[in-house]
């Protein structure tokens, strides 16, 4: 039997079916789609150095089709199961984040791919947040709580046995591949029948927002899908004309020449219909849309400097005021790539040019890559940023969960617990960083 399709392929059909699946259910996600691919059109008809800049790094075959989505399990069944679904998508857990210190009660990772390849091909992302049912202070909700969460199974049968059968032979057929897809689309799925009655979904809820949206329902459905901008502000300054109402902030760094890190920002949570047990008409207000803009991911010491400067920044009223400020605190975050290379802030990927090629035997290990950048022998390419931030990712929780519990510590979170329950350590993101650029080094002659 052959089993000739590829992960990348699979993560492909997935991202894609799940798109338009998301679509159907929320069709103003639909029209941000269509903001997002205007603007973007927009951005590079205007900066043809960008564009070049993206076709070289190829990057720009990816931009249209790439999208991270974010789930909340209630299990460490539930978790661990979804890192072997991920993994027959060629995406694997990256990094953890503690949303506790926000007040929110989740622990979070974040499944992607990890190497270069499939990388520039679909860098779908899921980020996946496990409910913490010990932050749950009333102890009779807590027992109801996970008493609920242990009757359901948010996987369908066929999915459960094709997982079993990848693990098994290492592979799918096309048809397994198409099955697959088929069948773990349905966990992300919208269901508007709670599996409880108003009573306790009211409960849950008044505890918080996000215990409900866990807890009540049949699956983890996807609660919102992200496309990725260049020009986040403009997304921002654009959304009401598309009958789209934005988050009064976006989150993240301010707009700079070099992009950093990820900004962030999303249309309001919707209203929506729901079916408690017993036939009660309610409604539940969890998905939202949410948009995004890349910049270079930064080294430990380029995160040290940005998480510093945007706790002494603080929070504004309204988004002019806030960007403005950002900016001024900002200016002691150099904005060049030349500066960010130089004094290690930032990560690169390094490619010979043709000139280049033709000198390869005068680079040695070790050496400086500025030289020889000012020599037009290699070329520097920011590496895109894949993964999250903590209190972006927390902003925007909030601004669509409710800010009633905002200001509630819960301490910190356990990785090691968070580890067991997903059944294997979480990689990290500054070594995939740091590999991809020796990688590229080693490739020039520089390492």
């Amino acid at each position: 039997m052959t089993y000739s399709i590829t992960a990348d392929e699979i993560r492909e059909q997935f991202s894609q079916a799940m798109s338009a699946m998301y679509q159907q259910e929320v069709p103003q996600y639909g029209t941000l789609l269509e903001l997002v691919a205007d603007v973007n059109l927009a951005v590079l008809e205007h900066n043809p150095r960008l564009h070049e800049q993206l076709v070289n790094a190829d990057e720009l075959a990816r931009l249209n089709v790439e999208r991270h989505g974010a789930i909340r399990v209630g299990s460490a069944e539930e978790l661990s199961t979804l890192r072997r679904m991920f993994a027959i998508m060629g995406m694997f857990p990256v990094s953890y984040y503690d949303l506790s210190q926000a007040g929110v009660p989740v622990h979070s990772t974040a499944f992607r791919p990890i190497d270069d390849e499939a990388l520039s091909r679909n860098p779908f992302r899921i980020f996946t947040s496990l409910l913490r049912l010990e932050l749950i202070e009333n102890q009779t909700l807590r027992d109801r709580a996970a008493a609920i969460l242990a009757k359901r199974d948010i996987f369908t049968p066929a999915c459960r046995q094709l997982i079993e059968v990848h693990e098994l032979n290492g592979g799918f057929t096309a048809q397994q591949a198409e099955l697959f897809v088929k069948e773990a689309l349905e966990t992300f799925r919208w269901h508007r029948h709670a599996t409880v009655d108003e009573k306790t979904y009211q409960a849950l809820h008044d505890e918080h927002r996000l215990i409900a949206d866990v807890v009540c329902f049949p699956g983890c459905h996807i609660n919102h899908l992200t496309p990725r901008t260049l020009d986040i502000d403009r997304v921002q300054a654009l959304m009401p004309e598309y009958g789209i109402e934005p988050k009064i902030l976006i989150e993240g760094p301010p707009r700079r020449e070099v992009p950093i890190l990820l900004r962030q920002t999303s249309f309001k949570a919707l209203d929506e219909p729901v079916l408690f047990s017993g036939e009660h008409h309610g409604t539940h207000t969890a998905r939202f849309g949410e948009i995004e803009q890349r910049g270079v991911a930064l080294t430990p010491k380029g995160r040290e400097l940005y998480d510093r400067l945007l706790n002494s920044a603080g929070t504004g009223k309204d988004n002019l005021t806030h960007q403005l400020h950002l900016q001024e605190v900002f200016k002691a975050f150099p904005d060049s790539e030349m500066l960010l290379r130089k004094q290690g802030l930032a990560w690169f990927r390094y490619r010979l040019t043709p000139t280049g090629e033709a000198h390869r035997q005068a680079i040695r290990p070790g050496d400086d890559p500025q030289p020889l950048i000012e020599r037009g022998w290699v070329v520097a390419q920011p590496i895109i940023y894949e993964d999250f931030l903590p209190v972006s990712a927390a902003g925007i929780f909030q601004s669509n969960l409710g800010n009633a519990t905002q200001a509630r510590s819960h301490g910190n979170a356990s990785q090691q617990q968070f580890e067991a329950a997903l059944g294997c350590p979480v990689l990290d993101e500054f070594a995939l960083y740091q590999q991809a650029e020796e990688r590229s080094k080693r490739r020039c002659g520089l390492l």
